[in-house]
C-alpha cells in the first residue's frame, strides 16, 4: 500500500486535507513528530470532515523511529521539494511507494534531504511567479501520479 509520509508537519487543515486524500486513495498517512498542531484540532478535523475516522494513520517520534519500523527500500522512497533534480512524472512508483514531504514552511529537514539526494523530485512550475503549492495540493497532485504509475491502479 502506498503511504503518504508527513515529517514535522505545521498546519492543521493541509494535514485534514491530506488525510482525506489518503482515504479517497486507500493510503496510508504516515506523520513524523514534532506537529505544529495536536490531532484533536478541530482544524484538522474540519478539512478531513467525517473521513478523519477512516484515515489509517501511523504516527512515529522520529524519522529514525519511522526508518527503523518500517525499513523501506531506497526504491519505495520518493521525496519531495522544489529543488528535486527530477519531475515527479519521471519516477517509477511501486504500489508500496513513501513519498515523503516536509514541513510547510520550511520542507524536510537538511539531514532527511541530503540522505535522499537522489530520491528528490519536484512538480514542475510553468510561471516564474509560483516557487511552490500548498502542501495539501502537492501532495494530491503526487498521489495521483503516484497510482497512476504504479499496479496499484
Amino acid at each position: 500500500m502506498t503511504a503518504i509520509v508527513l515529517v514535522h508537519p505545521e498546519i492543521p487543515h493541509n494535514t485534514g486535507a491530506i488525510g482525506r486524500t489518503c482515504v479517497a486513495l486507500d493510503m496510508e498517512l504516515v506523520l513524523i513528530r514534532p506537529y505544529g498542531f495536536v490531532l484533536s484540532d478541530k482544524l484538522l478535523k474540519r478539512a478531513g470532515l467525517d473521513y478523519w475516522q477512516h484515515v489509517r494513520l501511523a504516527e512515529f517520534d522520529s524519522w529514525d523511529a519511522f526508518l527503523g519500523e518500517r525499513q523501506p527500500r531506497r526504491e519505495q522512497v520518493f521525496a519531495f521539494e522544489e529543488y528535486g533534480a527530477r519531475s515527479f512524472y519521471d519516477a517509477e512508483y511501486p504500489a508500496d511507494a513513501y513519498l515523503v514531504f516536509g514541513r510547510e514552511t520550511a520542507g524536510l529537514p537538511h539531514a532527511i534531504a541530503a540522505a535522499l539526494d537522489d530520491r528528490m523530485f519536484h512538480l514542475p512550475m510553468r510561471s516564474e511567479h509560483v516557487r511552490s503549492l500548498n502542501l495539501a495540493n502537492t501532495v494530491t497532485a503526487v498521489a495521483y501520479q503516484a497510482l497512476r504509475g504504479s499496479s496499484a491502479t
